[in-house]
């Protein structure tokens, strides 16, 4: 059995500037997405650096206020009404994947009408660079010591305090579950997906369809919201609830891209 490490979530200190392994997680997977897409844009018809860049922008804001938004929204509306200033510490973690999703399309569809093009052709585009921006959002849940997964006595659980239980339990480190499927396995199969030209709305498709599957999957072994709970039948979790319709969008739009048959590289 492993044992959490307990690394200090403060990566930097400078007088009275924090600067937090969280916050450079994401700062990495932004970088990920500059470099990996500028190198992309030479081989796309409608793409270029400096669009990758602009696009970047948008992004960047569509992942933090859509996550952050979508995490009060979703999982924990009645703290933030008691403790409205809490809204902004994002360093605590308190991102929801689902809420930034919602962000990053609003900035795709926003990107679309200024490129002049379908919103397809941007999320194509974009979608094989962002499991990286997850894994590094996940190694950042594992530093913060949070989204732990259930109790565990399996060689797979990670020893860890838990501070409501006031002893020491293994846990599964369903943060490192979800760095692998969700970022590392998912990049690995849209990597590969795109080597080739696929029809427009395949490649966004792949990926909604294998996050939700993924997600829906990790969701047995991660521990519940403490505020929500399981929702039905003793099993069924708010990420699982929001990534079931994913699960049958990205099927249906994969179909459909594939009937429609228009290849192209975006």
């Amino acid at each position: 059995m492993w044992t959490y490490p307990e690394i200090d979530p403060v990566a930097l200190t400078l007088g009275p500037l924090q600067i937090h392994w969280y916050g450079l997680m994401y700062l990495a997977g932004f970088a990920f997405f500059w470099g990996y897409g500028s190198y992309k844009a030479k081989f796309s018809e409608h793409w270029t650096a400096d669009r990758v860049g602009d696009f970047l922008f948008y992004g960047a804001l569509g992942v933090i206020l859509g996550g952050r938004i979508g995490y009060i929204l979703f999982y924990d509306l009645a703290h933030y009404i008691d403790y409205p200033l809490d809204v902004f510490q994002v360093w605590k973690g308190g991102m929801s994947f689902h809420g930034g999703l919602i962000g990053v399309m609003a900035a795709m569809w926003l990107f679309a009408r200024k490129m002049q093009v379908s919103l397809l052709v941007v999320a194509d585009f974009v979608a094989p660079m962002v499991p990286v921006g997850l894994f590094f959002g996940r190694i950042g849940n594992f530093i913060n010591g949070e989204l732990w997964g259930k109790v565990t006595e399996s060689s797979f659980g990670m020893k860890v305090n838990d501070p409501t239980l006031n002893m020491v339990v293994s846990k599964y480190p369903t943060q490192l579950l979800e760095a692998f499927l969700e970022g590392l396995v998912l990049f690995t199969v849209l990597m590969l997906y795109t080597k080739t030209p696929r029809p427009l709305g395949a490649v966004s498709g792949l990926f909604i369809g294998l996050y939700g599957l993924f997600r829906f999957f990790v969701e047995f072994f991660r521990q519940p919201d403490p505020q929500l709970g399981y929702l039905f039948w003793g099993w069924v979790t708010m990420g699982q609830l929001l990534s079931l319709p994913m699960i049958l969008i990205g099927i249906g739009l994969v179909v459909w891209a594939y009937r429609k048959n228009r290849v192209m590289n975006p």
